[in-house]
């Protein structure tokens, strides 16, 4: 009998209640536990107890594991009992008398903890990312807390300690009108203020003086970052703004100079930049000293969140729009505009071009240059590396064409070749992709800091960041060195690493250090006519690498993504993760986004404002237009890419079929990378590819029939259409143009 009894209670145990996946993350969080903590205590994964936590779609443990972490969660809210939500005046409803309104729900969840609460609660909208665990406090919000007593939770990224008190309501909030005509600033965390404000001037007067937001700088010379207020349609109509922009301000990138509301600033005496009140707007006032006088608008309604990278972020309701880019602020840095601005600007705010000096005999400080930065004065590009329309250009004949041995040319591959026979008996094409290419492409790459200098028959020193001019036309690639050994490879079957179409120079050409480098360690001399060279060089991106590669690990870890994963349980992971969550997807689109496109801004063209061939555009008055940095990061990364190609076909003698920028698709009996990937008892070929999160890895792109492969060649007449554009989904809308 007694058997029997034990029998039941293991069954009773074996289901033993759960809280929601929101309230165990809560429990977690206030006991300052990691995944890692609960997930070495009850011997199971991290993505597990990840998974189990996942407000969207939260996993169940089974067995022993859900009765020792039902007992966990027992006691955790024991010791910190779940707040009772704060009661509705006589004017709302309760919320089982009838629907609660989006910004009524919002409002809810910011309410959700009361006075005597000593533990920061997560808004139940969406639950924030897991953050460093920070004191209880019992502290009332501001005044201008929309309920007395309503808390906010850290949010992610928030370091262990509590943040900065200037900046206690977070780096942003979101402004919106409720359905009483009330306005509203969702905050992170889920804190919602009141808005006394009755018109733009006072709207930025009152975020100035009175709403706490803002972000500590990222670096000790740097500046802390402006509040950054989000507007709604509804706070676009309140503060008398139009909810879109006709076509004419749409290409203009600005409402009129003679708007009512830009005449309202005026008289405030508030002032704009340069572009104007356009999608990403920046309100100031000149510095007194120290003190801060700017704001910064985001209004999704006007596209400043491009849906290339911020998905549908822009449709949420204000509280999860809130969290969303409240994630990237804490991470990233505070949107300072479009992806591409804010990586850029992220490389100058870790790396500011001026500091203070030390004091002089009258105890005076000055600015200087900050050593590592590329100052405040921008340098001129060399020749070589300068686009065509450049003034350093306007002497050249009118259609002239530049080749090889008058331009650098380094981007990502763009390569692809017909599969042999072999291949064609083969079931699958599969593609892989490297995870943050270019950042990994950074990653302690040396870069010149100042202006080139110009040398004739140098001797290659691959420590020198530069443009070298040199013949590599001689590296064959069916005999080069892998490591310190020989390899005989089928260079037929191999893309050139010197150009991004693949094809073996023919002569003479500019290239960037890391591919000059690149033809020495495939075991070929080297001899440069000439370069442009810049003695002045340091890791400058080093700090932005860093930055933007703890945002993704740490994002795609709350998407139960860990970077210590098994290959078999990584490609698990990676399957389905965006669905886990959303908004921490759009997240990591985002983060990704500000890498390519930050390095992109590096060489910004003329946008329009009637620029013609040979005059100067606004964005050459920037330190940071660098087209030789941009170059740098680019050889490094499609290198970097080659490596691993020619490390693999040693190894196994397979070849790629096709690769565009960070993608290689391989031919292969099965479709999953494991398939073709030479792992041994969970190892990877040392230096070739391996999967995993981490930048430089690679992941799963996609797989499609080697049927499918060759009927969309045939198909188009295009025997080398590049298929690695397609791998993802199988999707073939056109022709191959390689645009």
């Amino acid at each position: 009998m007694s058997e029997m009894f034990d029998a039941v209670d293991a069954l009773v145990a074996s289901r033993a209640p759960l809280p929601p996946a929101e309230e165990r993350k809560r429990l977690r969080v206030a006991h300052g536990l990691t995944l890692d903590d609960v997930a070495g205590a009850l011997k199971v994964r991290r993505a597990t107890v990840s998974a189990w936590e996942s407000p969207k779609k939260p996993t169940e443990p089974r067995g022993p594991e859900r009765e020792a972490y039902a007992r966990l969660l027992k006691q955790l809210a024991e010791l910190y009992p779940a707040p009772v939500p704060a009661t509705f005046t006589a004017a709302a409803a309760p919320a089982e008398a009838r629907p609660l309104s989006t910004g009524e729900a919002s409002e809810a969840a910011a309410m959700t903890a009361t006075e005597n609460t000593q533990t920061p609660v997560p808004a139940p909208v969406a639950a924030a990312p897991a953050a460093a665990p920070r004191p209880a406090s019992t502290t009332r919000s501001t005044s201008t807390s929309r309920r007395p007593g309503a808390r906010k939770a850290a949010p992610a990224g928030t370091p262990a300690g509590g943040t900065d008190p200037r900046f206690e309501n977070g780096p942003l909030a979101v402004v919106d009108v409720d359905d009483d005509g009330k306005v509203l600033a969702y905050c992170t965390g889920g804190l919602v203020l009141d808005v006394p404000a009755k018109s733009l001037p006072s709207l930025v007067d009152w975020t100035l003086k009175e709403a706490k937001l803002g972000a500590p700088k990222l670096s000790g010379p740097g500046k802390d970052a402006d509040p950054l207020l989000v507007l709604t349609e509804a706070a676009l109509e309140r503060y008398g703004l139009p909810a879109t922009l006709t076509e004419e301000e749409r290409i203009a990138g600005r409402i009129p100079e003679g708007h009512k509301v830009i005449k309202q600033l005026t008289r405030a005496q508030w002032q704009l930049t340069k572009r104007g009140f356009g999608p990403w707007a920046r309100i100031y006032r000149p510095a007194q000293g120290s003190e801060r006088a700017c704001v910064q608008l985001c209004i999704p309604s006007w596209n400043a969140l491009d849906t290339r990278h911020w998905g549908a972020a822009g449709q949420l309701a204000p509280a999860e729009l809130a969290r969303l880019l409240g994630v990237y602020a804490s991470r990233v840095m505070t949107p300072r505009g479009s992806t591409a601005v804010t990586g850029l600007e992220l490389m100058t705010a870790l790396h500011p071009a001026t500091r203070a000096s030390e004091p002089d005999a009258t105890g005076k400080r000055h600015s200087e240059h900050n050593p590592g930065s590329l100052g405040k004065d921008p340098v001129d590009c060399a020749p070589c590396e300068a686009p065509d329309g450049h003034p350093l250009l306007k002497d050249l004949p009118r259609f002239h064409v530049r080749g090889p041995a008058e331009k650098l040319f380094e981007e990502a591959y763009d390569w692809a070749r017909p599969m042999t026979d072999a291949e064609c008996t083969l079931r699958h094409l599969v593609g892989i992709d490297v995870n943050m290419a270019f950042a990994a492409g950074a990653n302690g790459l040396n870069v010149g800091l100042g202006a080139p200098t110009h040398v004739t028959n140098p001797v290659f020193d691959p420590k020198l960041p530069g443009s070298w001019l040199v013949d590599l036309s001689h590296v064959d690639l069916s005999r080069v060195k892998v490591g310190k050994e020989w390899v005989e490879l089928d260079g037929s079957l191999l893309p050139s690493p010197f150009t991004p179409k693949g094809e073996r120079p023919e002569g003479p050409a500019w290239y960037a250090t890391p591919t000059v480098a690149y033809a020495v360690e495939l075991g070929y001399e080297v001899r440069p006519l000439e370069a442009w060279v810049r003695r002045e060089n340091g890791r400058y991106l080093d700090g932005w690498y860093n930055r933007l590669r703890d945002a993704y690990l740490a994002t795609m870890a709350d998407l139960g993504v860990d970077a210590d994963l098994s290959p078999e349980d990584f490609l698990t992971a990676m399957d389905g993760y965006k669905s886990r969550d959303p908004e921490l997807a759009i997240v990591v689109s985002a983060i990704k986004a500000t890498v390519k496109g930050g390095l992109g801004k590096l060489r910004e063209r003329p946008r329009g404002e009637g620029w013609r061939p040979g005059e100067p555009w606004r964005a050459l008055s920037r330190p940071t237009w660098r087209p030789d940095i941009r170059a740098a990061v680019i050889s490094r990364t499609r290198i970097n890419l080659h490596r691993k190609i020619v490390k693999h076909a040693a190894f196994t003698g397979q070849y790629p079929i096709a690769i565009l920028s960070d993608c290689v698709v391989y031919a292969a009996n099965g479709p999953s990378p494991l398939d073709f990937l030479p792992y041994r008892e969970g190892k990877p070929l040392p230096g070739g590819f391996k999967l995993g999160v981490n930048p430089g890895l690679v992941k799963h792109e996609g797989t499609q029939d080697v049927l499918w492969g060759e009927e969309v060649r045939e198909r188009f007449n295009a025997p080398e259409l590049n298929l690695a554009r397609y791998i993802k989904d199988g999707t073939v809308t056109d022709a191959d143009n390689g645009e």
